[in-house]
């Protein structure tokens, strides 16, 4: 809701040929006061962390925007930032000072001690944590490490290799790589449960 606000806010005033309103003037409108009224009063549960890193991401996208219409920035053109919808992913960033990390629990503040399942163990110690809600309300916990980079040894050996079609890859040394055809194994495994699932009532 900060970012929507904030965001109807933003474009309301370029339509009337007014400057963008600073990152501090939008947290004091749609965050600090914002909680004093009665459609936003629920925002005092949550913590302010995330609210700030939301008006952190839409300024961002801003700058991106007008340095994309400069050709300041590399890449494809970039587009304003548009309205979030509940049914799409939602996210809520956590710096530090927000969360910690357990072994088997994650703590966000005023969430409290979360149940996790690590997919692999942390490299280094987190700067920060974004919980993701995907759109069949499934969560996620993605986390920002820093590492130092691994230094390979020098060679002077050098290969060359060709994409394919139907050879995925071909090495100048000889060696090919299937293609992996993910839609054909998909279909075999399609076909498999199919089957089990018309003989059971």
């Amino acid at each position: 809701m900060v970012w929507n606000d904030s965001l109807a806010f933003c474009q309301q005033r370029y339509k009337s040929g007014e400057k963008k309103s600073s990152n501090s003037e939008l947290q004091k409108l749609f965050i600090t006061s914002a909680k004093k009224t009665q459609y936003r009063e629920w925002l005092s549960e949550v913590s302010n962390i995330p609210l700030q890193q939301s008006l952190n991401d839409l300024n961002q996208g801003y700058q991106n925007f007008f340095k994309s219409t400069k050709n300041q920035r590399k890449g494809k053109p970039v587009k304003p930032p548009k309205f979030k919808s509940r049914k799409s992913k939602q996210t809520a960033r956590f710096t530090k000072g927000g969360f910690k990390v357990g072994q088997h629990k994650v703590y966000l503040a005023k969430i409290g001690k979360l149940k996790i399942v690590w997919s692999r163990e942390l490299p280094a110690a987190p700067s920060s944590v974004t919980v993701i809600k995907d759109s069949a309300h499934r969560y996620f916990l993605s986390f920002v490490v820093e590492i130092q980079p691994e230094i390979l040894p020098q060679t002077d050996n050098s290969l060359g290799i060709d994409l394919g079609i139907k050879t995925f890859a071909t090495f100048s040394d000889g060696t090919k790589v299937d293609a992996p055809k993910p839609l054909k194994k998909g279909i075999k495994k399609y076909r498999k449960l199919s089957k089990s699932l018309s003989k059971k009532t």
